[in-house]
């Protein structure tokens, strides 16, 4: 039994396309069948190794896909436009047809079940990328770990909580992070941020946000009487730790937005992938704060 587990851990499934799209099976968790779409630039030679964009779709952890529209279009822009390995991937949706959902009657410890279960998947693809390099022409040293939502708080917490979560975490030591997108997305203590897991990083936030803090506050809003009360920290704090660490990042605030600022921002693309050019590429530190109105 044993072996035969290993052998569909292992197993891959291609299915190329006039996108340059392979589909890939990355783990297989009880019932649960794991996938993750690979975009390649048309015209990538045999010998490049290309950045790669790793992206957690949203969705409260009980809806969407790895190949929503907007999602689908991200991760196909960056193959396209920034010569880029675009990855999109699913993870297991544990608060999908649940009573209590992801709100405030979702109990604290059942949250953290389910950011912390988000980020074993998060980094099992992360992990599953990294030892087929070769195969998907992925430059290990330059992995964006980008999401939106709950695929930001899965991100963010595998980019700067792995040794909280990870129960194993030296299984996935080859697995190193050069950037952050994040729509929306919070970590659950931003004192885990150090010098050490630290990345140029790109976050986007309303300072109203309904759902996901946007400072250090309570998830969903819950009030202290509630199952679901839990402090995150919001990209606000984590930008903090950045300034205070003299890492990189671009930090788009909307005034009075709410949580349609976890939307992908592709109006922006160009810009955020100039500054991971600048940053990752050309090791310039760069802060830049935009702040807009929500119109």
């Amino acid at each position: 039994m044993k072996k035969l587990l290993v052998a569909l851990l292992m197993l891959v499934s291609v299915s190329l396309s006039a996108q340059d799209m392979a589909t890939y099976t990355f783990s297989i968790k009880g019932n649960d069948t794991i996938k993750l779409d690979v975009f390649t630039p048309k015209n990538i030679k045999k010998s490049d190794t290309l950045p790669v964009l790793l992206w957690m779709h949203g969705g409260g952890f009980s809806g969407s896909h790895r190949a929503y529209p907007d999602d689908n279009k991200l991760v196909k822009y960056v193959a396209k436009e920034q010569n880029y390995i675009g990855v999109s991937i699913d993870y297991r949706q544990l608060r999908k047809n649940t009573a209590t959902g992801f709100g405030c009657d979702c109990s604290k410890d059942e949250k953290l079940e389910t950011f912390k279960q988000a980020v074993i998947d998060y980094m099992d693809a992360a992990k599953y990328i990294v030892a087929h390099a070769k195969e998907l022409q992925i430059d290990t040293t330059k992995i964006i770990a980008g999401g939106s939502s709950a695929g930001a708080e899965g991100i963010l917490n595998a980019v700067f909580m792995r040794e909280y979560f990870l129960d194993n975490a030296e299984a996935y030591e080859e697995v190193l992070f050069a950037g952050v997108f994040s729509c929306a997305g919070a970590v659950v203590d931003a004192s885990y941020i150090n010098k050490n897991n630290i990345v140029p990083s790109v976050l986007y936030h309303g300072t109203r946000d309904q759902l996901v803090p946007f400072d250090n506050a309570a998830h969903h809003l819950c009030e202290p009487t509630r199952d679901g009360y839990i402090i995150l920290d919001g990209s606000n704090v984590i930008v903090k730790k950045l300034e205070d660490l003299e890492t990189a990042y671009y930090f788009n605030i909307v005034k009075e937005g709410g949580h349609e600022v976890s939307s992908i921002p592709f109006e922006d693309l160009d810009k955020i992938f100039n500054f991971f050019e600048q940053t990752i590429i050309n090791n310039e530190v760069i802060q830049t704060k935009v702040i807009k109105t929500k119109n």
